[in-house]
């Protein structure tokens, strides 16, 4: 075997098995994670009456939300806890969110409004309701969720038990599922969000928060100079901050928020790509905790993140080399299989994620009534978002460092599905 032979396939081998060992060791520590955590804990819908719960300001960025706003506000003015308030930043919307926000004050006692003069990005707005809430912990929503009723409980039960506890994120569930990307997302954000914060919760620190929900000890963010305005995924980068100055940062999965994800591929890639820019921002930004020993616990998020970016431009690579033997005379190239199936192994591929899945659709069926039915979907999960994430990823990384730092990261409307007439 020559060298270029042994070095292919060993590039194949990694870019084929490395998301095969991540996902039995997700599957691993989410099961820990529900023996410890979760198999003896009440209902979500049920919990148990929580003494001494202290009050809570629920934050909700607005950013022409005029579809969704009402139905968001009456979900959060609707949660089941003693003592509570919503306040309801306009990040200079030029639709009707302004006048439905005000309409909807001068109804509810408990809801306060906040117009920003001109749109300044979710994270400006989310500082502009910390520094106005007058609680100190803060439930943050997206303008397009709805909040289960008892999804605060579940949240600030952490806080009550930790004085460590900076932040903990809940379990979003996606309600729009008319189409075939829809209904793979459901499927994506139990066989992958929620396997993955339980496992990452267990064995050690959790990448992110969900920034569509997530309660936060003000007094803690506060302390961490806030969300980053430059940064286009303010989740990520506050969970780090926090993680850095020595805070707890936990999963919640029972406290639930239903949200609403791209149904077509425009939407969906423009989400991905922000994502993986957002998190390529992030692991610039803290590479330097590598060399800091009082910070190892950080090490294995980042050696995961530097692995699944060689896995990006390592398929990139192969498939390129792939297809450049199939359109090249014989002899140019290496004799080389594909890299989207080497030795046939796709059905084991194919196996592991509908494991991962049905799994995850165990975990989360109690949250989730009919998840199982989204099984089928799955096998088209390799294919569709592997494919997306990969060249997202690829993506990312030059247009974070042509980006440079200091620019301000502003929201657009995004893509909310397809909706019913």
């Amino acid at each position: 075997m020559t060298a270029v032979e042994t070095l292919w396939n060993g590039l194949v081998a990694f870019v084929f098995y490395y998301p095969l060992f991540m996902s039995f060791l997700w599957m691993t520590g989410a099961a820990l994670f529900w023996w410890r955590f979760e198999r003896h804990e009440a209902p979500w819908d049920r919990p148990v009456p929580l003494r001494g719960a202290p009050p809570v300001s629920v934050l909700i960025p607005c950013f022409n939300e005029a579809d969704n706003a009402e139905e968001t506000l009456g979900h959060a003015l609707a949660i089941d806890h003693p003592e509570f308030e919503v306040v309801a930043i306009d990040d200079g919307s030029t639709d009707g969110t302004p006048a439905i926000l005000d309409r909807l004050a001068a109804r509810h006692p408990r809801l306060r409004v906040v117009h920003l003069a001109e749109n300044q990005g979710k994270a400006m707005a989310l500082q502009a309701g910390a520094l106005l809430a007058r609680h100190e912990i803060l439930v943050c929503i997206d303008g397009d969720a709805l909040l289960d009723r008892h999804a605060a409980h579940w949240l600030v039960r952490h806080f009550v038990e930790c004085p460590e506890v900076a932040a903990v994120t809940g379990n979003p569930r996606i309600r729009n599922r008319s189409t075939l990307l829809g209904r793979v997302q459901v499927g994506e954000f139990s066989s992958l969000v929620g396997i993955i914060k339980r496992a990452q919760r267990f064995f050690g620190r959790i990448f992110t928060v969900s920034g569509v929900i997530t309660a936060f000890r003000k007094s803690a963010v506060h302390g961490v100079g806030y969300w980053s305005a430059d940064v286009l995924t303010e989740d990520i980068d506050i969970t780090w901050k926090l993680h850095r100055a020595g805070w707890d940062v936990r999963f919640e999965p029972n406290a639930l928020t239903w949200i609403l994800m791209p149904e077509t591929l425009r939407g969906l890639w423009k989400q991905r790509l922000r994502w993986a820019m957002g998190g390529a921002q992030v692991l610039l930004k803290n590479l330097d905790a590598l060399i800091r020993p009082g910070q190892r616990f950080l090490w294995p998020l980042l050696l995961e993140m530097c692995a699944s970016l060689t896995w990006a431009y390592a398929m990139l690579l192969l498939a390129v080399m792939w297809l450049l033997g199939l359109a090249l005379p014989a002899g140019l190239m290496p004799d080389v299989g594909s890299p989207l199936s080497p030795q046939g192994c796709g059905v084991l591929l194919g196996a592991t994620c509908l494991l991962q899945f049905a799994f995850s659709a165990w975990l989360d069926g109690r949250h989730d009534r009919g998840l199982a039915r989204n099984l089928f979907w799955m096998i088209w999960f390799p294919v569709a978002f592997w494919a997306i994430s990969c060249a997202a990823t690829v993506a990312a990384y030059p247009k974070v460092i042509a980006r440079g730092r200091g620019a301000r990261a502003r929201w657009v409307s995004p893509d909310r599905g397809i909706r019913p007439d």
